[in-house]
């Protein structure tokens, strides 16, 4: 004979337990099946726009280090909607254009210049800080998820065995058979809890981890373009 494993989905009559729960129960279940199927929706989304930034930034910096002019990148980049880089050097060069086109004459005053590379710094400052804030966008909902999930779930199984207990002791039979089914059945409130928060923790850190190598990335090129500026227009 085969065994048979409890916790396997057959073994299990979902509708026996949805039957015998409590309206409370019923709300804490329903709570954490909209939760989960939002977390996993949001897992989908949020992974397929860092898979796209990933994949556009490679073939950004592909063409800004190959390509031997500035408008060239920048009609390239603006191709490229899904790269946080590319956004970050839309946001540079279009501050150096309006410099350019502000320039009076080669006379200007050192602190002019001095000034006007500030302003091409502070740009690209303010496109990588809103990249990452697109990038960020959401993802603490995978982190509230996977911290409160648990706890929703266990509020659940306190209900559900008060309320199992509070049955037996109104049967006055308090035999192992009349236990164990109730209390199993309140049990699985937190494995619905589980069931959310684990997904969604997993995918929390990932997210978090990814999002930290784009932000060091777009300091480090941000670095970089403006190198390049200072030794081509600001010499």
């Amino acid at each position: 004979m085969m065994p048979r494993f409890p916790l396997a989905p057959g073994a299990m009559n979902y509708v026996q337990i949805l039957q015998d729960a409590s309206f409370l129960e019923l709300g804490v279940l329903g709570l954490l099946m909209v939760v989960s199927v939002a977390s996993w929706a949001l897992i989908a989304l949020k992974a397929t726009q860092l898979a796209r930034a990933r994949s556009q930034s490679l073939a950004f910096l592909d063409t800004f280090w190959k390509a031997s002019r500035l408008e060239t990148i920048y009609q390239d980049a603006q191709k490229l909607e899904g790269s946080p880089l590319s956004k970050v050097f839309c946001a540079g060069y279009e501050e150096l254009t309006k410099l350019a086109q502000a320039k009076e004459g080669a006379n200007g005053a050192m602190a002019e210049r001095l000034g006007g590379i500030e302003n091409v710094e502070r740009a690209l400052n303010r496109a990588s800080t809103n990249q990452l804030t697109d990038l960020e966008a959401r993802v603490s909902f995978l982190g509230t998820v996977g911290s409160a999930a648990p706890f929703v779930g266990l509020f659940g199984t306190v209900i559900g065995i008060l309320n199992a207990f509070n049955s037996i002791a109104e049967q006055g039979n308090a035999t192992l058979a009349t236990v164990a089914a109730p209390v199993g059945n309140a049990l699985f409130a937190t494995a619905a809890g589980l069931f959310a928060a684990i997904p969604a923790v997993v995918a929390y850190n990932s997210f978090v981890s990814r999002i930290k190598v784009f932000d060091t990335e777009m300091a480090n090129f941000s670095a970089d373009f403006l190198n390049i500026v200072k030794r081509h227009f600001f010499r």
